[in-house]
């Protein structure tokens, strides 16, 4: 059975839940003749002015110009000079930026190639954080805008529904701590 792609309208709501309604969804890559893909298990919401974590909370730079504009496209960056993270351009129309970072995944497809590509044979450790998730799944900056609202090499579908979300505060931050905007299911 063939997933249906999350259209653009998914995206074009509160980032907080659309943070909470990717949990369940699987994230779809297609590189080198391979599909891999995932069960999406932990995101982060990150806004604009009323989040001092967000990235976009000080305006738009060159960095983080996707994060303001079109929802449904990929937000990718480089960070602690190693690590590339992903997160998808969310936000209702009343607000200028917002984006949903993928924080881990439960590997569905393609897990070999998974494995060849992150150079770890624990499964558990493929994609349990936004750096590993890059590396299993190889999206690098050459995604950052790319539509996943679209039949691309990186897109979303429909998935499972997830039983029971918990929510935390996010990893990482120093300022917006008090927002548990952090959201994980176990499937």
């Amino acid at each position: 059975m063939k997933m249906k792609i999350l259209p653009r309208e998914f995206y074009s709501r509160n980032t907080v839940k659309v943070a909470k309604d990717l949990l369940g969804k699987t994230l779809v890559r297609k590189i080198d003749g391979h599909t891999l893909a995932g069960i999406i298990t932990e995101t982060e919401a990150y806004r604009y002015k009323d989040d001092p974590a967000s990235h976009a909370h000080r305006g738009i730079t060159e960095r983080n110009k996707a994060m303001f504009g079109e929802v449904g496209k990929a937000y990718v960056y480089f960070t602690y000079g190693m690590y590339y993270c992903f997160n998808v351009v969310a936000k209702s129309e009343s607000v200028d930026a917002g984006a949903v970072l993928i924080r881990a995944l439960k590997p569905q497809k393609g897990i070999p190639k998974m494995i060849q590509n992150r150079k770890t044979t624990v499964i558990s450790n493929l994609t349990n954080g936004p750096g590993k998730i890059t590396q299993s799944l190889k999206i690098t900056k050459a995604q950052y805008g790319e539509d996943l609202a679209q039949l691309s090499t990186l897109y979303i579908t429909e998935g499972i529904r997830p039983d029971k979300i918990v929510s935390g505060p996010r990893v990482g931050i120093k300022n917006g701590t008090d927002k548990l905007w952090n959201f994980k299911i176990s499937v």
